[in-house]
């Protein structure tokens, strides 16, 4: 499909929204397609599907293990399951069910987090996703993905409809989400997508800190420091190529909207290991702690993830 078309649409929808949209225009086309939702229909993006394809969703309430043990069902009988909740409780509630069912069994079962990192803002740490990628990417035989924007969002889901196997595919960020790519790429699951170039330093970034690195990265460059950016979409398969090309940077920096232990900066930190030189490693995300609850923006301030927070630790370490 030439999901391009539809750049400021998904920005505008959000991952989420997104999400919704495009698992309706597949479904269309394959009538293997199975909605399944943790009582969250709307929030999944899935009213649009629900009305035209109502024998095709399942709203099984807040029963996330549940979902996953139906979705394994479904998907041994040759249906293309899509489960959909929020980021923590697919990862931590259902974690028994993800690793047994999806992880041992292999089933061909796509799991969708909603809200991961703050976006779920005043619900709290009961509802922040921050280790679910820690979390997930120790289970064998998950592919792991976190998209950037909605574009990315698009090709992933689609990528996902068509692959056999299991899949978890982390959205983060809210509505009105930035574009990062304004024009269509090829999309190549496990392969990093380079952004930008630049000599002083690298950012590997995941998910909604894509747009947050080519705004940190434009920051540098007034002050004479110029940082390569590398959209990191695929956690699992992980690009070590990508890590392994950039290990004499001055500086190589992974940001994400997740806790520093075990997800992104701990895959590029097992890569640079086996390595015999290489630059200095600045993990940004959240630390070892969980903070006071706020609104969307005041948490990416209190977290250091803001673009100006961003280039400040950067430049601490170049200068």
């Amino acid at each position: 499909m030439d999901y391009a078309k539809n750049l400021r649409v998904f920005s505008l929808l959000g991952q989420r929204g997104t999400y919704g949209a495009v698992l309706k225009e597949l479904a269309a086309e394959n009538d293997r397609i199975i909605a399944l939702t943790a009582d969250l229909t709307r929030t999944s993006g899935l009213e649009q599907f629900a009305e035209a394809y109502p024998d095709r969703l399942f709203n099984v309430g807040i029963a996330e293990e549940n979902a996953i043990g139906m979705a394994a069902g479904l998907a041994d009988q040759g249906y293309v399951p899509f489960v959909s909740t929020f980021a923590n409780f697919a990862a931590l509630r259902a974690n028994e069910f993800v690793r047994h069912f999806m992880a041992y069994m292999k089933c061909n079962v796509k799991l969708v987090g909603l809200g991961s990192g703050f976006a779920m803002e005043l619900f709290g740490n009961t509802h922040y996703g921050l280790e679910d990628i820690a979390v997930l990417r120790s289970m064998p035989n998950l592919t792991i993905f976190s998209p950037a924007d909605g574009l990315e969002v698009a090709k992933i889901v689609d990528y996902a409809a068509n692959h056999t196997g299991p899949v978890y595919i982390r959205l983060s960020g809210k509505m009105n989400h930035p574009m990062v790519h304004k024009t269509d790429f090829s999309f190549a699951p496990g392969k990093a997508l380079k952004l930008q170039d630049g000599d002083d330093a690298v950012i590997f970034a995941t998910g909604s800190m894509v747009s947050t690195a080519i705004r940190a990265g434009k920051l540098l460059s007034e002050k004479g420091l110029h940082a390569a950016v590398y959209d990191i979409h695929t956690i699992k398969p992980f690009d070590a190529d990508a890590v392994v090309e950039n290990k004499d940077k001055r500086l190589i920096v992974s940001l994400e909207e997740h806790c520093i232990t075990g997800g992104l900066g701990t895959a590029v930190a097992e890569v640079l290991s086996a390595q015999a030189n290489h630059g200095t490693l600045l993990r940004l995300g959240t630390g070892d702690q969980y903070k006071a609850a706020g609104d969307y923006s005041y948490m990416m301030q209190v977290h250091g993830l803001t673009p100006e927070n961003v280039a400040e630790s950067m430049i601490n370490r170049l200068q």
